[in-house]
């Protein structure tokens, strides 16, 4: 008998928090209700999945919250980053968990949910933490950004024409460190795992772990996941329904399909933003390449069930 496909998702900024709504956790359980049924709409369809969530605005919110208490009482001091990260992984997966089993519930599915908290171990010597990258934190004007860089010294860079973000260290993920607990759950439950790409960790010379100041990006970290597991199929779901070249441009085009080769090209004449749409296809590329017949799609999550169907996102395949 075959196997079911095993696809590992990795979800977007939108299946977390709706655009101009307010970032309150009432607000964010709310979309990530309607995030859950279309997840379980996937499940009703045979495949075993894991779950891969990003946390740039939550953790940006958690970093914040933590300055300001530890401003304003000395006796609460402020959590370093990778706690805050771990912070992040706890409530949005206790929300996506609570959400999904209600949704399987409702199609007569008995699946057990559980969140993982997640190390990922990165390179000390990335040259991301000279270069940082990553948006995390809410949207701010030019004139907003311009002063908070001057007065807390952050690194603030315009996001794909949404707004101007902190940003911040990503580097790339080496190694997952729960895998292994990730494969013995795999059988039984739907993981949500490796949350906003992880707990950025590096390994010290006798073995221990200790946590840095980054965000890994979840695609990218979505995408190791999808190797280590030996999955079929990585989906990443965004804002958008398929890649598009010259977005925003004249001569806009999308994508229905693009070879790792194609991809790599259109990466290189600067069709994708970095810190958007560049991860995702840059985690797409790795994937694809990783093994013969694995593809990775991108798509919306309102499409996700007719993109693995074949009738929607674009899809990237091995050379």
């Amino acid at each position: 008998m075959d196997r079911a496909s095993r696809v590992v998702i990795a979800l977007g900024g939108n299946a977390l928090q709706e655009a101009g709504a307010p970032p309150t956790a009432e607000a964010q359980l709310e979309v990530v209700r309607k995030t859950a049924g279309f997840l379980a709409e996937i499940s009703t369809k045979g495949y075993e999945m894991a779950i891969v969530h990003g946390n740039g605005p939550q953790v940006g919110r958690i970093v914040l919250s933590q300055e300001i208490a530890s401003r304003e009482n000395p006796q609460t001091p402020a959590m370093p980053f990778d706690v805050c990260g771990a912070m992040s992984q706890g409530y949005i997966g206790y929300h996506i968990q609570q959400a999904l089993s209600e949704a399987l519930r409702d199609r007569g599915r008995d699946i057990p949910v559980v969140t993982l908290v997640t190390q990922v171990v990165v390179d000390p010597g990335d040259p991301a933490f000279s270069n940082p990258t990553k948006p995390i934190g809410p949207f701010y004007t030019e004139g907003e950004a311009k002063a908070i860089a001057r007065e807390r010294g952050f690194t603030m860079k315009e996001d794909a024409g949404r707004g101007w973000r902190r940003v911040v260290p990503s580097p790339d993920p080496k190694r997952i460190v729960e895998l292994s607990a990730v494969k013995r759950l795999w059988d039984t439950s739907i993981v949500i795992t490796a949350g906003g790409g992880g707990i950025p960790v590096v390994e010290k010379g006798d073995g221990s772990l200790a946590g840095v100041a980054a965000v890994i990006d979840k695609d990218l970290a979505a995408g190791r996941l999808a190797q280590d597991i030996e999955a079929d199929i990585l989906l990443i779901l965004t804002e958008v329904d398929k890649v598009c070249l010259n977005y925003k441009k004249p001569g806009q085009r999308f994508l229905d399909g693009m070879t790792a080769a194609e991809a790599e090209r259109f990466m290189e004449e600067g069709h994708f933003a970095p810190g958007s749409m560049l991860p995702k296809v840059l985690a797409s590329v790795k994937f694809a390449r990783s093994s013969p017949g694995r593809k990775a799609v991108i798509t919306s999550l309102f499409k996700a069930v007719e993109a693995l169907e074949g009738r929607e996102g674009t899809v990237v395949t091995m050379d």
